[in-house]
């Protein structure tokens, strides 16, 4: 498991005077304010974040240290990560999507399909994207109950059920 978690990014300037455009992947959205301080992938720290509006897919934010347009647009596509800790626990059957990534994926006789590579949420569930042995190509398998029965964080493998002709050879 990874120390952060992906919680945002900025998409780039809103208005002259140093606000950012933030796109929030959190539950709740407004609350990518309250995990605080934010990091960038370099480990840039952003102690503070004021949500200042609501715009067309996100937030007009604040954040600390960026006062003008030119560094908001500096900071266009910046991912931002909260420290693991600040995060809420979640119910059982519910993962963030960096505890996943890097699990091995076993069908339900033991065979390896492959190791999760990204999670991805186009808009119509949720996808794990595996690195498969022997294949160069990646294999997106479908992140439901049916297709994925078991995750087990623990034992850092995940059991899968995957739809027929998925995995030709498992």
């Amino acid at each position: 498991m990874t120390a952060r978690i992906i919680v945002g990014t900025i998409a780039g300037a809103f208005g002259v005077h140093g606000e950012v455009r933030l796109k929030s992947f959190c539950a709740d959205p407004q609350a990518i304010a309250d995990y605080t301080p934010l990091y960038t992938e370099d480990g840039h720290a952003f102690a503070q974040i004021v949500i200042t509006g609501q715009i067309k897919n996100g937030f007009s934010a604040r954040i600390d240290g960026v006062v003008t347009k030119e560094d908001a647009d500096a900071l266009r596509n910046t991912p931002l990560y909260a420290a693991r800790e600040v995060m809420p626990s979640l119910p059982d059957d519910e993962y963030y999507y960096a505890d996943l990534i890097g699990l091995t994926v076993l069908n339900s006789g033991g065979e390896i399909l492959g190791k999760v590579k990204n999670v991805m949420d186009h808009g119509a569930g949720d996808l794990l994207e595996l690195n498969v042995p022997g294949q160069s190509e990646t294999v997106l398998l479908p992140f439901t109950q049916a297709a994925v029965p078991t995750v087990d964080l623990a034992a850092k493998r995940i059991i899968a059920d995957p739809p027929d002709g998925l995995f030709p050879d498992a």
